[in-house]
């Protein structure tokens, strides 16, 4: 399965460099995800993750009503194209030690992807899998 089939339908909330971590974090809780991407000028430029909050914003002692975005977010997130698979996608967010991955085309966001979205989906295959083999079992005559 690749990207585009698990983010068709998403609605991805984006924050831009001038908003303050305040103002992102109350949206991160009112929308329970744990990271936002970035734009400036239409282009994505950053991702804000509960990491950074916790790095660069709380451990740093900030003001988090006072602090922008373009102070303590990820400068230039690694992305995947629309065609990834979701193989490649684990294996870049075990590599690089992060839980969610910018979609883009051409430098413009079209979606992010979590590390909870990936195993969601592989769950509901796997549990999908196991009814089918139910059925199965079930329907084979007693030898």
């Amino acid at each position: 399965m690749r990207i585009c089939d698990l983010i068709k339908d998403q609605d991805t909330y984006q924050a831009e460099l001038g908003h303050t971590v305040l103002e992102i974090v109350q949206a991160m809780v009112e929308r329970n995800i744990g990271a936002v991407p970035v734009i400036h000028n239409g282009k994505l430029v950053g991702i804000f993750s509960e990491r950074d909050l916790m790095k660069r914003v709380v451990a740093e002692g900030r003001d988090p009503r006072s602090t922008c975005l373009a102070e303590v977010m990820t400068d230039n997130p690694l992305t995947v194209t629309m065609n990834e698979d979701l193989e490649n996608c684990m294996v870049l967010m075990r590599r690089n030690n992060f839980r969610h991955l910018p979609v883009c085309r051409d430098g413009q966001l079209i979606g992010v992807v979590s590390l909870r979205d990936i195993l969601l989906h592989d769950l509901n295959e796997k549990d999908d899998e196991v009814r089918m083999m139910r059925a199965y079992i079930q329907s084979t005559p007693d030898a």
